[in-house]
């Protein structure tokens, strides 16, 4: 079969047109992917400019300060057990002993010294009473160190109130110390 001029020009005029649509299909669809993604640069743009970054030595500088200040507290709240018969000595021998046996005091008090007869010998008697917490382990060696490390001082009573296993509770005690000081007639 022999094909006329005439239907040879359809022929190509077809295949032009075809392929001139398929193209043109093609790049409408790579032109609506690019305009989504210069919106989506946009956005992220947009969002990256709202962020702002801290300097780390800012930040430092900061965190520098806070730990200065919590120092300064600490030895304030230490300066405040400032009593009579050394009480500087036995906070010392309290928080040395906390923190050796990784244990938080959480309160301390105690009340006015009082005279007493220790075996016939006249004391002043300082009644502390501590609340501390941490894992049990480490509440019972610092009281065992605790009692240890008092030369003129007795844990008289302690109390343990264990957190339960599956709770992220940490465990406490209540301890009651009386320190003693001879009295000088």
């Amino acid at each position: 079969m022999k094909l006329s001029k005439k239907s040879w020009l359809s022929v190509a005029i077809g295949f032009f047109l075809i392929a001139s649509i398929s193209l043109w299909i093609a790049y409408a669809q790579h032109a609506g992917e690019r305009k989504q993604l210069k919106e989506d640069l946009v956005s992220v743009h947009s969002r990256l400019s709202s962020i702002q970054f801290e300097q780390p030595a800012d930040r430092q500088s900061e965190l520098e300060q806070q730990l200065e200040e919590t120092l300064a507290q600490s030895e304030a709240a230490r300066e405040t057990l400032s009593r009579p018969m050394n009480s500087i000595i036995i906070s010392d021998i309290l928080f040395s002993t906390a923190e050796a046996n990784s244990v938080n005091i959480t309160e301390i008090s105690s009340s006015a010294a009082g005279s007493v007869a220790l075996e016939g010998v006249p004391c002043l008697a300082l009644p502390l009473t501590a609340k501390i917490e941490g894992e049990v382990n480490n509440l019972v060696a610092f009281i065992t160190q605790l009692n240890n490390d008092l030369a003129s001082g007795i844990v008289k009573s302690v109390n343990v109130d264990i957190s339960s296993p599956e709770g992220n509770g940490k465990s406490a005690a209540s301890i009651q110390v009386v320190i003693y000081k001879y009295e000088e007639s």
